[in-house]
């Protein structure tokens, strides 16, 4: 089965304290990457958004965005009125000893409430991750499925699209074994032809030998059988990895790769401008095979 490096999943959740949104979002990568976007606070639950995410996806660079948004209660705001009073005290006595302005002192006074002890300070990062994550998880695991879903969808339709190229390529690849065949025939008609004209003009006489030999190495540098046993090799394995149970991004890979190599061979020694034809023709659908699994996980 195909899965898809592209992908899309969301879950979202609240409750009276507590509202929570995951969103992954994930794009091409030769390795599994996991970046993770949310509050500054919860940056520490990064390795374990990967722990989980990593059981279900391979490669590609995940993104993934934590909403969170905390009600509070008026309790928490509550001030801390002795305290509050004990630094406007020294603020007070401050500004006389040093001769500020009521106005000053005033505008001071406002500052105070950022000073410890006056609001309640909140519960201890370590504290919150230790709460949040259990309800963050639940969220993780339902955005994920969703995106798994995308992912399997998208890597059917490329199944499907991978078969008809594989399809297509071996019809080129089954015209090229006909037309390798007659290449040397014609060759060799042309070239008897073409001595038969010489010896009628000059009167000169060619031994059958030379000719047979002549014949020979134009068959043996032309020879494209081996290319086209391994070409019909790799695309039979090509189909068979498409049908397997974990994603075979990496075999396809090196199988397009070892296809191209025996294409470019068989271009390189095509004794046929058909068979060239036909070699470009391979090579326009596995150029396109490779953009597609470049996709693929």
């Amino acid at each position: 089965m195909l899965y898809s490096m592209t992908g899309y999943g969301e879950a979202y959740c609240q409750d009276e304290n507590l509202s929570i949104g995951v969103e992954l979002r994930a794009v091409n990568n030769r390795y599994l990457k996991v970046q993770l976007r949310g509050p500054e606070t919860h940056q520490a639950l990064e390795p374990e958004f990967e722990k989980v995410i990593r059981k279900a996806v391979r490669r590609g660079t995940i993104q993934v965005h934590l909403r969170l948004q905390r009600k509070r209660n008026t309790g928490e705001f509550q001030i801390q009125v002795e305290a509050l009073r004990g630094y406007l005290r020294q603020l007070q006595d401050l500004g006389q000893e040093l001769k500020l302005g009521p106005k000053l002192v005033e505008n001071l006074a406002g500052q105070l409430l950022m000073l410890p002890g006056v609001i309640p300070e909140d519960a201890p990062v370590g504290k919150l991750l230790e709460e949040d994550w259990p309800r963050i998880e639940i969220m993780l695991q339902r955005a994920l499925e969703k995106f798994q879903a995308m992912r399997v969808t998208e890597g059917q339709w490329m199944a499907s699209e991978l078969l008809a190229l594989k399809e297509g390529i071996a019809g080129h690849l089954e015209r090229i074994r006909g037309l390798a065949l007659q290449a040397v025939e014609g060759y060799r008609d042309r070239l008897l032809e073409r001595v038969r004209g010489l010896l009628r003009e000059s009167g000169a006489t060619i031994n059958p030998a030379d000719l047979i030999r002549e014949v020979a190495v134009f068959a043996e540098r032309a020879d494209i059988a081996e290319e086209i046993v391994r070409l019909g090799s790799h695309l039979e394995q090509f189909a068979m990895a498409l049908k397997e149970v974990e994603s075979p991004g990496r075999k396809l890979e090196f199988l397009v790769q070892e296809m191209a190599r025996e294409t470019n061979t068989m271009g390189s020694k095509a004794p046929d401008v058909e068979i060239s034809r036909e070699v470009v023709e391979i090579k326009g659908g596995l150029e396109r095979i490779r953009e597609l699994i470049q996709n693929v996980e």
